[in-house]
């Protein structure tokens, strides 16, 4: 048998790949669960149909539309007693002009959804236009689209591994505060949070409420971010309208290394 057969030489270079991909991660997520000091998130736009109505929409952008974002976040941050009274700063990066890798199914394999993690990392690095270290930096590409009848948009990504969030959300000013739910929804993702939703969207209690310990339970009248619906009933949701009725609850916290106050 040969031992440096083509295939071998393969299977050896990506494991190396993985390898170092796997150290920077490492370094990458003590970085940002520390919370010591602000974690920048980039925001990067991108036309995501090709269509002129959201390239005007894209260009009128300004950091002014992602500050709820970081209010969001100094407010949870007082909560639950961080040492930085700002855990997290948005930028306004420039406009990218490729589209990201189409993630794999979700039934995929482990290999196709390594290989493509490998490939979306790649992308990132090619084209994001600036020599920042992204260590310490989470990286939103959204993906904007025009709003159409029955559209139902591709699901948003957080990726811990690489710091990045593809985010698809509407080129619509009336949707501009919900898009920046989203966006943090994906941020905390970054950071290690999991969802707290079952198949059917509605949220997991205790981890998905806002107040789990409300008498009565319902109707809450805060979202648990992670959930991403107000429980009004057992069996009825609302969206939120904004990140004034969206919360940072206690598992979140734990999982993003979060200081909560209560035992």
């Amino acid at each position: 048998m040969k031992v440096f057969s083509f295939r071998n030489v393969r299977i050896i270079v990506l494991l190396l790949i993985l390898a170092a991909s796997a150290i920077y991660t490492k370094e990458q997520r003590i970085n940002t669960t520390s919370w010591y000091k602000p974690i920048e998130v980039t925001i990067f736009p991108i036309n995501g149909d090709n269509t002129i109505e959201t390239d005007d929409y894209i260009q009128q952008l300004t950091i002014k539309n992602f500050q709820d974002i970081d209010s969001f976040f100094a407010r949870n941050a007082e909560q639950y007693q961080l040492i930085t009274s700002q855990p997290i700063i948005t930028a306004l990066g420039a406009t990218i002009h490729s589209l990201p890798p189409s993630p794999p199914a979700r039934n995929g394999s482990i290999l196709n959804i390594m290989i493509w993690s490998l490939k979306l990392r790649y992308w990132a690095y090619k084209n994001t236009p600036d020599n920042k270290s992204n260590t310490d930096r989470i990286r939103l590409y959204v993906l904007y689209h025009q709003r159409q009848d029955n559209q139902a948009l591709e699901h948003s990504l957080g990726l811990q591994k690489g710091l990045i969030g593809i985010i698809n959300v509407f080129a619509d000013s009336r949707q501009n505060k919900q898009n920046t739910i989203i966006m943090t929804h994906e941020i905390l993702h970054t950071v290690g949070a999991s969802d707290k939703y079952d198949t059917n969207n509605q949220p997991v209690y205790p981890a998905g409420y806002a107040k789990p310990e409300q008498i009565p339970l319902h109707p809450q009248k805060l979202a648990e971010l992670m959930a991403g619906r107000i429980a009004l009933s057992p069996s009825q949701v609302e969206i939120p309208k904004s990140l004034k009725q969206v919360v940072v609850g206690d598992t979140t916290a734990r999982e993003i290394n979060w200081i909560t106050l209560k035992p």
